[in-house]
């Protein structure tokens, strides 16, 4: 199951507005298909994505702490069979 959030063109623009909080993330190709589901501070992660990675959208969801994003992206991981 995806996040329910809609895809976001992962851009210089985009990364600027993330929040600069812990959340899990999604990144996906440009047909919406998940490439890879992490977590951490949001906009740095963004950054690091936007600069080495290879997706071209992304989604995500706030947490209150880091403890609790990693642990939304690990159930998140495991419903989608990663």
């Amino acid at each position: 199951m995806p996040l329910g959030k809609p895809w976001r063109d992962l851009d210089r623009e985009t990364v600027a507005r993330a929040p600069d909080r812990p959340g899990v993330y999604e990144l996906g190709d440009g047909d919406g298909t998940v490439l890879s589901v992490d977590s951490g501070i949001l906009r740095d992660e963004l950054k690091t994505a936007l600069a080495y990675g290879d997706a071209e959208a992304v989604r995500w969801e706030e947490a209150h702490t880091r403890e609790r994003a990693a642990e939304l992206a690990t159930d998140h991981r495991d419903r989608l069979g990663r």
